[in-house]
Parts: structure tokens; sequence; C-alpha cells
């Protein structure tokens, strides 16, 4: 009798003969995708108040110059409560999930996705999969999701730089459904893809850094006895060489993604002066005037708040991820 007719009725048989939903090949193609989202979901909701520090720095000092004063990470978290209260730091979270809802599925879910076609490619013809492949696969998936994530991305800056105004220009979103209705609305629907660009660049960087060094990180350590020595051998050696890679990926993916980041902010945080103009006229503009007014050095201000938001929601969302699939595996 063949599997599918073992299978109990209306149960489909999926990959190994295995039976439920779970196992059905819809499910299994869109797994990927799922775990991805839930694991950056998460990340983000312990994240967010780094975030919101963060995208604070990078806008102080905009347009003064060279001369600016630097605010600490510290500073910015205890202005921000003086001035609210500590739920001020989630300022912004239900875009930051809904970005990550969307965003992260699509990077994750393709990342997955693309490198499972390779490994079962690789593994046809005898060989292991390379660094290349992994950078091709990560940079395509960062930069599918980032088209794909850009309004709720732009979303989240505008909720989060809203308190820099004076009280009489603030916005004052209710939601993210209220920010983006009121965005497209006054600026047209196309506002919600401004800053794309650096959008795609920063998802293309972030997601070689974290994603291609992750699989990369992993797959040596996976050759390294010391694990082995240290931790024993089995789940212990594995879950210690699944930390020690998401390490290594949330620093790299904090270094090349920054000044992308960066611009990607200042793009998106803009609006239109008393004269109707913007501040930058693009991304190549805004970096221009950055390095010339502000430094070359400025892409980098913050970069120790940026590293302690990147890297832990980094190794998060990898380790959930990884999480996620064993439970559904």
């Amino acid at each position: 009798m063949s599997a599918a007719a073992a299978a109990a009725p209306g149960r489909s048989v999926g990959r190994g003969g295995k039976s439920g939903i779970l196992h059905h090949p819809i499910t299994r193609s869109a797994l990927p995708f799922l775990n991805g989202g839930a694991a950056g979901m998460i990340a983000t909701s312990v994240i967010q108040p780094v975030d919101m520090v963060k995208v604070r720095i990078q806008l102080a000092g905009e347009g003064v110059g060279k001369g600016a004063i630097r605010p600490s990470a510290f500073k910015v978290a205890g202005d921000i409560i003086k001035q609210g209260k500590f739920l001020d730091l989630y300022s912004g979270l239900s875009a930051g999930l809904l970005r990550q809802a969307v965003y992260t599925t699509a990077r994750m879910g393709f990342f997955t996705t693309f490198m499972n076609k390779i490994t079962a490619n690789a593994k046809t013809q005898g060989r292991p999969v390379t660094f290349g492949e992994r950078t091709l696969a990560a940079l395509s998936a960062g930069g599918l999701g980032a088209v794909l994530g850009n309004p709720a991305d732009l979303t989240l800056i505008r909720m989060q730089s809203d308190g820099l105004r004076p009280l009489a220009e603030r916005k004052n979103y209710t939601s993210v459904v209220n920010a983006l209705r009121r965005i497209a609305g006054e600026e047209g629907v196309t506002a919600l893809w401004n800053g794309c660009l650096p959008t795609v660049a920063r998802a293309m960087a972030l997601n070689f850094g974290q994603l291609a060094f992750y699989s990369e990180s992993k797959a040596r350590f996976a050759k390294i006895e010391a694990f082995d020595s240290v931790l024993g051998k089995g789940k212990n050696a594995e879950v210690g060489r699944g930390i020690a890679a998401s390490a290594v990926a949330g620093f790299f993916a904090s270094f090349f993604s920054l000044p992308f980041d960066f611009v990607k902010t200042r793009l998106q945080k803009q609006t239109k002066g008393p004269d109707g103009k913007l501040p930058y006229k693009g991304s190549l503009d805004c970096a221009m005037k950055v390095a010339k007014e502000e430094g070359l050095l400025r892409f980098y201000r913050g970069f120790g708040t940026y590293y302690v938001r990147i890297a832990p929601h980094a190794m998060l969302t990898v380790l959930f991820a990884d999480w996620f699939l064993k439970l559904t595996g």
C-alpha cells in the first residue's frame, strides 16, 4: 500500500511520507516565511526601546553641522522618559511589528527558500555550498523584503521621530494604520516608498551580514571540535554553535548596514518645509550633504547603540527561526 493510501482520510502526505497539515507541500513552502516573520516580531518586541533611542540619535543635530552636540544613548533615553513616560520608548511598536510581519517574513522566507534550492543543487553536484551562493541568496532576499516592507518602515520612522517636532507641528499618530492612512492621504501613496533605495541597500547589507555570515559561521563552527569538548556533544554543542554564529552575524549585520540605515532614516523622516521643498533630493544628495556638513564619521555615530539594537535582534531572529524550524520540522 502506498504512503498516500495509508494516510488517514483528509490528511495530506508530504516529504518523507509524513502526514498532517504541517507536512502538506503548501504548508512546507509557507513555513520559512511564517517562522521568519514570527521570529522577527518576537525580537522586535524585545529590542524596540533600543531602536527608538537609535533613531533619535541619528536625527539629533540634523542640519546643525559638525559642531552639533552628540547625545549619549543614556541621555536620549532619559530625556524621552522625562518628557513623557517609560512606555514612550515603545512608540511605533505597532509599525515595528507590521514591518517585521512584512519585511522579515519576506526576507527570512526567501532566504530559506533560496538556500534550500542551493543546498539541494550543491548536494546533487557532490560539493558544499559556497559563501558566494549564501551571499547571493542573502542579498536577493534582503532586497525583495525591503521593497515590500518600506511603507511600514517609513511609518515606524515617522512615529518615532514625531516627538522631536514642536508641539504644534506634531502629527500625533494613534496607530500604524492611522499613520499609513494619513501619510498616503496627505502626501500620496507613493510617499510610502520614500527612501526605498537606501532601505533596499540597507536590507541587502544587513542580510549579507546577518544571514550569509550566520549560515557560513554555523557551517564552519560545525567543524570545530572545541564546541564538543567544552559543551559536550549533542544538543549543547549545537546550541553553542548557533549562539556563536549569531554573534558573528550580529556584528557584521551592524557594520555593513549602519551607513545605509542612517541615510534611510534621514530620508524617511523628512517632510516638506515652508518653501514646499524637501531637505534632501535623494539618497546620494543626503549622503553628500551629511558628509560635507557633518563629516564622514557621522554615518557611524551611534554605532554602539545601533549594535546593541541590531546584534541582539539579528541573534534572536536567527535563533528563534531555527527553533521554530525544529518545532515544525
